[in-house]
């Protein structure tokens, strides 16, 4: 463990990514996306005095993320999802209701990838470095960039057409 990061600063910085990437796995909702992000932060906490910079730390945290993302899909899976609006409280965030309707849109089309091509589009969006995105995923930078154009081009077709 690299000594400047302690919890702390770890969940300072990283909490807001894992969420936001946590709510592409959900589809937007808001309380799986917390719950799951949460999670995601017990487990730095109980793993981080193992952690041993053999990856980046952000790495690392991404790849618990996104297991504990996936966990929760299977968990869902068996269970039929009741989608609610109840999620439209403009104090929470401050965006017009055609913004709110694009993101519904892109997250309804996120959604339809397949768990590592979502993976992959909500690191990106995170702005995480190819480098990262592909030691996460296990795939080589040249691998990861055919793989984002084609997600990319399916993603244009979802939100043009509705389906992938």
């Amino acid at each position: 463990m690299e000594q400047n990061h302690n919890f702390d600063s770890l969940y300072e910085l990283y909490f807001p990514k894992v969420y936001r990437l946590c709510k592409g796995y959900f589809n937007g909702n808001h309380d799986v996306a917390s719950d799951a992000a949460q999670e995601v932060f017990i487990k730095v906490w109980e793993n981080l005095p193992k952690f041993r910079s053999e990856s980046n730390v952000s790495t690392w945290i991404f790849r618990i993320a996104s297991n504990t993302c996936l966990m929760y899909l299977r968990k869902q899976s068996s269970k039929k999802e009741v989608r609610t609006d109840q999620f439209s409280d403009s104090s929470v965030e401050n965006y017009s209701q055609e913004t709110d309707e694009k993101l519904s849109k892109m997250y309804t089309c996120i959604d339809l990838l397949d768990p590592t091509s979502k993976l992959i589009i909500m690191m990106v969006l995170e702005k995480v470095s190819y480098d990262k995105i592909a030691t996460v995923i296990g795939i080589s930078e040249e691998t990861l960039r055919v793989r984002l154009h084609r997600i990319k081009t399916k993603l244009t077709k979802c939100v043009q057409n509705g389906k992938i």
